[in-house]
């Protein structure tokens, strides 16, 4: 089959929805548009055919008079989902709908599967996800939901660019994992005969750019996390992380915060908004409160990381957690957290003051040295970010990545290692800095109002299909 390599077209579904809305039933504009889109509907009634034709924009009707519209009988044969391009005056036909009255057109490509009923979609769960390209046209909530993804994405780089961030780009391979507490890919590098690893956080670049004079940077990008996959989370996401010299962590908050909430103004229109049927608020300022007060709160007893290991270990073994032997107190007590916290926490709040142990990379808080200054941010009881003032000093960093590597020798895969070019790094100087981490596909989630991050992920994750 030979179809044509371009077609120009000059009008939209949208536009001419609202262009030409003044139309009454049965009148003509006398203006002659060329659209192009795909067919997802079409009837025939003698002489007559209908068309519905979805562009990037919307929709609009495509009406066929057989001795009006050229090649009538092939027109009224095409399939569900061929691409099509036509040339016809803008009417409203005598039952009010506004359509493109067709003269010429040309099919542009053909459409060799079904693309699913016009009002159902698809609903093949395995057939949505691995052929997104369909999904995307039958499914108008797929479509949205990835439009609201792109918007909230340039409203987040508009933002970062306001508050005077550059943005850079760092090495998605590294020599190392490093940068966050999870398990890497791993690719072997033939020119340099050496395993190297798809980055899990950027996050020690970006402080060495800072180290060399940047003050406030920011980079959106792919991070990879060896990982599970389910409702919320997918081994490869986008993350954007900031730095900003002379901050500390309440600076970093009120930042996130900020953004946050203004991401949510710009895409919606609010920052109070159902969430999956549930009202949800990240409207500003958001509570903030320490890991200890809530998860004492949630025990029902007086808690912290000062509390004797064994009573922490045998609240988990209630709860079903299984304690490794290398946990410490603060290990013990953030898990705690996550056992008894996470799932109520709804509207937006920052959860601060982690323990050192579960934060080698933070700076230490100056009132309780076994804790630092770090937060992580919760909406609808999924963490969004993490953040915190950055530990620059050398000496301790290089501890910090000693009981990594300690941790990681007594079997945890998602222990950091010692990263010598960058404790060299802290000792040229890095200045009081806050950093911060937002998992975007999350965002998305929310902003889309979607309960699956595979639905704000244009192709997700899947298990190959084996033969």
């Amino acid at each position: 089959m030979t179809t044509p390599y371009q077609f120009a077209h000059d009008a939209y579904a949208a536009a001419l929805q609202q262009t030409y809305s003044f139309l009454t039933d049965g009148e003509e504009s006398g203006q002659s548009v060329r659209v192009a889109g795909r067919i997802i509907l079409l009837r025939r009634q003698g002489r007559l055919a209908f068309a519905t034709m979805r562009d990037s924009s919307g929709e609009i009707q495509l009406f066929a008079l057989d001795g009006v519209a050229e090649n009538f009988d092939e027109f009224s044969k095409l399939h569900l989902g061929d691409w099509v391009g036509v040339a016809g005056e803008v009417v409203r036909t005598k039952r009010g709908e506004l359509s493109v009255k067709v003269a010429t057109w040309v099919r542009l490509a053909e459409a060799l599967h079904n693309f699913g009923d016009k009002w159902a979609g698809i609903a093949d769960f395995d057939l949505r996800y691995r052929h997104r390209e369909a999904d995307l046209w039958a499914n108008e909530t797929t479509r949205r939901s990835l439009q609201r993804r792109s918007e909230m994405m340039r409203s987040v780089r508009e933002r970062c660019w306001a508050a005077g961030f550059m943005e850079v780009e760092t090495p998605i391979l590294n020599a190392i994992p490093t940068g966050a507490v999870a398990r890497p890919f791993v690719t072997h590098f033939n020119a340099l005969d050496s395993d190297f690893y798809l980055r899990i956080a950027p996050e020690l670049w970006l402080k060495r750019l800072v180290v060399g004079g940047f003050e406030r940077v920011f980079e959106l990008g792919r991070v990879f996390r060896n990982e599970g996959v389910s409702p919320r989370h997918n081994p490869e996401f986008t993350m954007l992380e900031l730095y900003a010299a002379y901050w500390n962590y309440e600076d970093m908050m009120s930042f996130t915060e900020e953004l946050v909430a203004g991401v949510a103004m710009d895409v919606l229109g609010t920052t109070e908004f159902e969430y999956q049927g549930r009202q949800l608020s990240l409207t500003t300022p958001w509570t903030r409160r320490s890991m200890a007060e809530l998860t004492s709160e949630a025990v029902g007893d007086d808690l912290s990381v000062h509390t004797p290991r064994a009573v922490l270990v045998e609240l988990l073994l209630e709860r079903g957690v299984e304690v490794h032997a290398s946990w410490g107190p603060g290990r013990c007590l953030a898990e705690l957290f996550e056992a008894t916290c996470e799932t109520a926490l709804w509207d937006a709040i920052f959860v601060t003051e982690y323990p050192v142990e579960v934060s080698p990379l933070s700076r230490r808080h100056p009132r309780n040295p076994e804790l630092t200054e770090r937060f992580e941010s919760y909406a609808a009881t999924r963490e969004l970010s993490n953040g915190f003032s950055e530990l620059n000093d050398p000496v301790d960093q290089r501890a910090r990545f000693e009981e990594q590597a300690r941790l990681g020798a007594a079997g945890d895969d998602e222990a950091m290692r010692i990263d010598e070019d960058y404790i060299k790094a802290l000792e040229w100087g890095l200045p009081p800095t806050a950093g911060l981490g937002v998992g975007m596909d999350r965002l998305a989630m929310l902003i889309a109002d979607e309960a699956n991050i595979r639905e704000v992920i244009a192709f997700p994750t899947l298990k190959p299909l084996r033969d």
